[in-house]
């Protein structure tokens, strides 16, 4: 099929490489020229496991196009994917700017084509929305009426960063909203040959499941380590406590995410739970356990926090900067949080992320370093092997295999490490360990 991407961030651009490798032809849109430019170079405009050499094949293959022209990419295509993103604003509403705009452009490009057109949306969006300000914009703009000269539908994407072409080729299920045939036709056949099952439903259930299994799997995560937090009081192994709950299989309980570690971050978990709060604030609903949840990791990572300062060193070495391993994305990361309040407490920091380090070398995350926090920026170093020579205090934050290996090789007796994510290998730990909630 010919297929046009609209955002090429993390979905986006690993959509396009995947959707090409699966012999379709796909244009690449998005307003940033370096994005664009790097794919047409057959660079990835993101860091993560795989892409480097799969863009690489399929920009050669004549596969992929890129281009900022909304019209072209309409005209040349027969199904549009929205991949362009949705953060939190400043009270916790979502701010739906760039896909309002969107919407208007591609009204504007539908206007003059004769054929029809299918629009996905795969961007996090608020229950509601694809049926009402989105299609009224499309439908104004084109002087069209949805279900008869195009067709709109939600898919939510279940992608982690990190891995997320593994889990493009092998999703829990496929969740399509849509309220046409046509559509659910098109869409069966890019996406019915993926294991999992095929799920057709409605728009905005498609939409609502997306938020629900985002704040299902941040709940997860907080349970833990809130259960952790109590179980160092009663000194009790969390670890212990944590597979038994997790052996019951009965009650369908996953242990994905039912592991004790640091706070949760990333695009998706906090900004999700903020709007949906937003969203009960606005219907004077009351959801006291799910507007709790974030504040509960705020304070998890206080916790880091008070350790870290009761130990009275002013020279810190942190190892992780992104907000989980295999990623360069800083958005909303922990450990962002916790070296910026080290920072205000007036430690020195010297800070060791390599794939951060290649993220500004490529230029991918340099604008967000350059203009959010460019004091942390300077803050960071290429030898980590320095970086554990000049800090007796050492706080690992990711559980990159590799690493850890380096981590624990430069350790001396003198060496007091915080450990933010249950290292399996803390015996190997020369000198003071001390464990988050373990």
């Amino acid at each position: 099929m010919n297929i046009s991407i609209f955002g090429l961030g993390y979905v986006g651009a690993v959509s396009l490489a995947c959707l090409a490798r699966d012999g379709n032809n796909v244009i690449g849109v998005d307003i940033d020229p370096v994005k664009l430019e790097l794919i047409k170079s057959g660079q990835s405009p993101v860091i993560e496991e795989g892409m480097p050499e799969l863009m690489a094949a399929m920009a050669a293959s004549g596969k992929v196009s890129v281009s900022q022209d909304v019209q072209h990419a309409i005209d040349n295509s027969e199904v549009s994917f929205i991949c362009v993103g949705t953060p939190s604003q400043a009270n916790g509403s979502q701010d739906q700017t760039a896909v309002l705009r969107l919407a208007e452009q591609l009204g504007k490009a539908l206007a003059s084509k004769s054929s029809h057109h299918t629009i996905v949306f795969r961007s996090t969006l608020l229950p509601g929305t694809v049926e009402g300000s989105l299609k009224s914009l499309l439908e104004q703009h084109s002087g069209k009426v949805d279900g008869r000269d195009f067709d709109i539908c939600f898919q939510p994407e279940f992608l982690r960063e990190g891995s997320s072409i593994k889990d493009y080729d092998n999703p829990p299920f496929t969740i399509v909203g849509a309220n046409s045939e046509t559509a659910h036709v098109q869409m069966q056949r890019l996406f019915g040959h993926l294991p999992g099952q095929y799920h057709r439903t409605d728009v905005k259930t498609a939409e609502t499941v997306k938020y629900f299994c985002n704040i299902f799997h941040a709940l997860k995560i907080t349970f833990a380590n809130e259960v952790a937090r109590l179980c160092e009081g009663l000194t009790v192994d969390p670890f212990k406590v944590m597979d038994l709950i997790c052996a019951d299989k009965q009650l369908n309980i996953s242990p994905a995410y039912l592991k004790p570690g640091f706070a949760f971050g990333g695009s998706c978990l906090p900004k999700d739970l903020r709007a949906m709060q937003y969203v009960a604030k606005q219907a004077d609903i009351e959801i006291p356990m799910l507007s709790q949840v974030l504040s509960s990791n705020q304070v998890h990572l206080q916790q880091a926090c008070k350790k870290i300062l009761a130990l009275g060193s002013r020279h810190i070495g942190m190892v992780g900067l992104s907000f989980k391993s295999g990623t360069d994305d800083l958005r909303e990361s922990p450990l962002v949080d916790l070296a910026e309040y080290l920072i205000g407490k007036g430690m020195q920091l010297s800070i060791f992320d390599p794939e951060v380090n290649l993220s500004r070398l490529l230029g991918a995350n340099k604008r967000f370093i350059e203009e959010s926090i460019p004091h942390i920026g300077q803050l960071m170093t290429n030898d980590i092997d320095q970086l554990l020579a000049s800090n007796k205090v050492i706080v690992l934050g990711l559980n990159d295999k590799h690493l850890v290996e380096q981590v624990l090789a430069g350790l001396t007796a003198e060496h007091t490490l915080i450990d933010l994510v249950h290292l399996k290998q803390r015996a190997d730990v020369r000198g003071n360990y001390i464990g988050l909630c373990w």
